[in-house]
């Protein structure tokens, strides 16, 4: 992999999709970012974020102080829990649902609005649009996520300009916890820049209709972000509550799992037991896409983040991507009932995005790995059995909660 440089802390390298720089002594910029969360004084940046909020606070209980996009995973519950038990605000909860739900997802979704007592919206866009875009980004760009990844992101801020609420907050902001794109203390703040160059890999909803594709207006529209009058008129910001709140996923999923019965589920791909046990798909088929795309998995952020923590060596890091990057996909059959299609087809169309910078092809049909972990200075750390490191990350249910693995499409509540 020519001009390919590693960090010397965590796993990461000059190739990942987010853009990362390493400095004088071999550390990435993501590293050097992440010192800032042993150095800044939180006590004061809280202060700050409270007197942030404060105009935003609903005095006539009309409406609103602020929106929170949530799903039944991720940072959802520690999200509600600094916004309404610590800052004391009133937020409406809105979720966009991906099609691809777990029972357990559900579950926690459900528990969340029933724990903290707070009003939801539900928006679900016709399921036949849906697939129409899932097999048209699919097959241009390799992602099986990008409807998912546009309505999390959009339908927040059309909600802010329908009810006129301002104030969007969100969790950490990827850039900045991954790859030091940003500074703490530039408290950056939600833009449509970031969302469509990042997150939408470059391509915003109108992009995707084309003389080429089966996509129509009628598919894409509830997609587009709101254009800057609608915006200014209310006043949309979207902050990110990791610039005030020294972030830490590990300890604050486990701080939920305490105080308001948050529930976790083991994955084949990764080691982290709290990150999106909503999704049959995303450690899944997406995971496998990421892999065959950039040569590195969701088990290399995992381990990168742990290592910045000090919760792992590097070479315990490394030896737990090793271990799980290739596992076997799980619930693949799903996504294919779903969307209709054959093994063998789905196979030839994500071997079209395979980046052959991480993979060789020595006979048809025939793939040779030759990502990040394989290159890897470092292999002084070897796995032995099933397991490679002890437990870290507690597990106290499973994807499929109380019923068969199939998708969710609406929950109903629980219990």
């Amino acid at each position: 992999m020519p001009n390919i440089q590693f960090c010397k802390r965590c796993l990461y390298t000059t190739a990942h999709p987010l853009g990362l720089t390493l400095d004088e002594e071999g550390i990435c910029s993501g590293c050097r970012i992440h010192e800032e969360k042993d150095m800044l004084d939180w006590a004061e940046r809280w202060s700050m974020l409270e007197a942030l909020v404060k105009p935003y606070r609903n005095q006539n209980g009309k409406n609103y102080d602020c929106i929170i996009p949530v799903t039944g995973a991720q940072d959802s519950y520690y999200i509600v829990h600094l916004v309404k038990e610590r800052l004391g605000l009133n937020p409406l909860l809105v979720t966009y649902n991906k099609y691809f739900n777990t029972p357990l997802g559900i579950r926690n979704l459900a528990n969340l609005r029933i724990r903290f007592n707070c009003d939801i919206l539900y928006q679900n866009v016709n399921p036949i649009s849906v697939k129409k875009i899932t097999r048209s980004t699919l097959r241009q760009f390799g992602s099986i996520y990008w409807p998912i990844l546009a309505g999390q992101t959009v339908f927040p801020v059309q909600t802010a300009v329908r009810y006129r609420i301002p104030l969007i907050i969100w969790g950490a902001h990827q850039g900045i916890e991954q790859v030091g794109m940003f500074s703490h203390e530039h408290e950056v703040e939600m833009t449509r820049r970031y969302r469509k160059d990042h997150d939408l890999m470059g391509h915003e909803a109108d992009d995707l209709l084309s003389i080429f594709d089966t996509l129509k207006e009628e598919d894409i529209w509830q997609y587009r972000y709101p254009d800057d009058h609608d915006l200014n008129a209310v006043g949309v910001r979207g902050i990110y509550l990791g610039n005030y709140v020294r972030w830490d996923q590990k300890a604050q999923h486990e701080q939920m799992i305490m105080k308001y019965n948050y529930h976790s589920s083991s994955f084949t791909r990764t080691f982290d037991s709290y990150d999106y046990v909503d999704c049959f798909n995303y450690m899944s088929l997406h995971d496998q896409l990421k892999l065959y795309k950039h040569g590195f998995s969701k088990v290399t952020d995992h381990a990168s983040r742990e290592i910045r923590h000090g919760r792992l060596t590097r070479e315990e890091g490394l030896a737990l991507v090793r271990h799980h990057e290739k596992s076997p996909v799980e619930y693949a059959q799903l996504f294919m009932d779903w969307l209709g299609l054959t093994q063998r087809s789905l196979q030839f169309i994500m071997d079209q995005h395979r980046n052959p910078r991480f993979w060789n092809q020595p006979e048809f049909g025939q793939w040779e790995f030759n990502g990040w972990s394989v290159h890897h200075y470092s292999n002084s750390y070897e796995h032995q059995g099933n397991c490679p490191l002890p437990d870290i990350f507690e597990v106290n249910d499973k994807l499929e909660y109380d019923r068969d693995a199939k998708y969710i499409t609406i929950g109903r509540g629980w219990p």
